[in-house]
């Protein structure tokens, strides 16, 4: 992966964003208060990914560096971010409010004090808020995860969560490729491949503040995880 920018901050963090314009602004300040209350130098960028709504505006107005990706695609939008990124710890998390951005306490202290080059995000617990997740959706994670945890020889327990972390120099081996929601398998792949140490942390799921249409498919994205698992590393 080839940065755009030098290293000038501690920590990045990235929001990849499609039409959230109800909610992306309430992240972003949650986010800034993170990095003001622990006297961080860092960054917010979201990355608009084509939307048709405001979220550019909002996320601009609430103090985010914004980037624009016309390229469709979850992982195109985060390899967009990480690339123009300049922290030495970069946190991703998604923009609709279902991720604390307030609290990442357990993502950031590891990695910037070396003990871990890759973050994970476990939302598989009893803290999850009800209906946060669906029946379906939490089947196929706990399968695809299975799979995963498999063919990687790793333990990570929910490989698709949205919150997760990494360090600059890791982000440097991986070698990060794919566009599509696959991307969220492919990074535990190549942190694995590249000899990362993984390390995971509960987090709370919360339920969306904000009535929505899921952009999930769960049948088509699961599939495409699964391609990856079968095809890729």
């Amino acid at each position: 992966m080839h940065f755009l920018t030098d290293e000038k901050l501690d920590l990045s963090i990235i929001m990849p964003c499609l039409n959230e314009e109800q909610t992306v602004g309430i992240c972003v300040d949650e986010a800034l208060e993170y990095i003001s209350g622990h006297n961080i130098k860092g960054e917010v960028i979201v990355v608009d990914n084509g939307s048709t709504d405001d979220s550019y505006f909002v996320a601009r107005k609430h103090g985010a560096h914004v980037i624009k990706e016309q390229t469709k695609g979850y992982g195109k939008a985060i390899r967009t971010g990480i690339c123009n990124s300049a922290g030495k710890v970069i946190i991703i998390g998604d923009c609709d409010t279902t991720y604390d951005f307030s609290d990442l306490d357990n993502f950031y202290n590891p990695l910037s004090k070396g003990e871990a080059d890759y973050m994970m995000g476990d939302r598989l617990n009893k803290n999850m808020e009800k209906g946060a997740m669906s029946i379906s959706h939490k089947i196929g994670v706990r399968f695809l995860s299975a799979c995963g945890r498999k063919k990687y020889k790793v333990n990570v327990r929910d490989f698709h969560s949205g919150l997760r972390g990494l360090t600059r120099d890791a982000a440097l081996k991986m070698d990060l490729q794919t566009d599509g929601m696959e991307f969220a398998t492919e990074m535990v792949a190549k942190a694995a491949a590249s000899e990362l140490k993984i390390e995971q942390t509960s987090i709370v799921l919360r339920k969306c503040m904000y009535k929505r249409e899921s952009k999930l498919r769960t049948v088509r994205d699961g599939l495409r995880h699964l391609n990856y698992i079968v095809r890729g590393i």
